[in-house]
């Protein structure tokens, strides 16, 4: 068992490097090849690989990290602020508090007319370099949304997602860390920067 455990661990962390280092963008490839290289059918759970991941993320980029995840949540709160009419939420990394080198800030929102949040962006000269729909299957209901991808002042990759209006307040289980998908809201943003910059929302 503690064999086992130790193989499954190990599978976890080689995973975790895949991703970190972009050698694989998904995490069932990573944790598929991690275990081939490693010899093994064990497989880790999404949680126990993230978890490696933010270890990785840690050793790799110390004290810079946390200035820098500081930095996006200022930023992510400007933009939540320009957007404040559609029910901005906080989501991803930044979220979480778990970003690494090359994570965006993700931001959902809600309207039946995204075109305008580009031109609420634009006319505040956010960069929007794309835009684009993008539909996908729940239990056999399809739902669409509008992904705006956009650089912010101080050039991290930004990327709104605009889902309808109706979807506003419904809970989304996250396949990463198997929690709620709670994010923050203008307030709950503006408190944690004040009391605690740094804190993490991960499952303990």
């Amino acid at each position: 068992m503690t064999v086992d455990f130790d193989l499954k661990c190990r599978v976890a962390r080689e995973a975790a490097t895949l991703l970190y280092f972009g050698a694989e963008k998904e995490y069932k490839q990573a944790k598929e090849k991690a275990a081939k290289t490693l010899g093994t059918h064990f497989l880790p759970s999404n949680l126990e690989v993230a978890l490696e991941l933010e270890k990785i993320a840690e050793e790799n980029e110390g004290a810079k990290r946390k200035e820098r995840l500081i930095q996006m949540r200022k930023e992510a709160l400007k933009i939540m602020k320009l957007l404040d009419t559609y029910c901005p939420v906080l989501i991803g990394s930044v979220w979480r508090g778990t970003i690494r080198h090359g994570s965006d800030i993700d931001i959902a929102v809600y309207t039946d007319e995204p075109e305008e949040i580009v031109k609420i962006l634009k006319a505040e000269k956010v960069k929007v370099s794309k835009t684009a729909w993008t539909t996908v299957n729940k239990r056999g209901i399809t739902l669409a949304s509008f992904h705006i991808y956009a650089e912010t002042s101080a050039k991290h990759g930004l990327e709104i997602v605009a889902r309808s209006s109706e979807e506003a307040g419904k809970k989304r289980k996250c396949e990463v860390f198997g929690d709620e998908i709670k994010g923050l809201k203008v307030q709950e943003l503006e408190k944690v920067l004040k009391t605690n910059p740094t804190q993490q929302f991960i499952p303990s």
